[in-house]
């Protein structure tokens, strides 16, 4: 089974706007993120694994984890495939850096004939997850 990463889409006030983010950076080359140090696990996540975004406190999206480099000043770089994927909202606390995700817990797909806005609001559900209701 792959395991995931997750990350604050940080600055990102929506999926649109972090859809469009990636693209913009994909036509000046490479996507890629950085990070001090190499995960420990990485040979379960490149290639296999995915990045999964969180805005507002929501699991919303995912990128395709393609590989793991290096990055300038000793940094390691993630590439990622610039295309969202959009996935079922979940709710997930914002924290600093990356976090694993084991493939058990993370968000389905959004399946072909499902709109992001036919799910539950993100903010609904994060309220409803605070009071232990989901």
């Amino acid at each position: 089974m792959p395991l995931h990463l997750t990350k604050v889409a940080f600055g990102a006030t929506g999926i649109e706007n972090l859809a469009e983010r990636l693209l913009v950076r994909a036509e000046a080359g490479p996507v890629f993120l950085t990070t001090r140090y190499l995960p420990k696990r990485h040979e379960e996540i490149a290639g296999q694994g995915s990045l999964f975004w969180i805005i507002k406190h929501q699991l919303i999206a995912r990128s395709p984890i393609l590989q793991f480099g290096e990055a300038e000043g000793g940094r390691i770089a993630i590439h990622i495939d610039p295309h969202l994927i959009l996935t079922h909202a979940r709710p997930k606390r914002a924290h600093q850096g990356w976090r694993y995700l084991e493939d058990a817990d993370a968000p389905v797909d959004l399946g072909v004939d499902e709109v992001a806005g036919d799910v539950m609001p993100a903010a609904l559900m994060g309220k409803l997850s605070g009071l232990g209701l989901i």
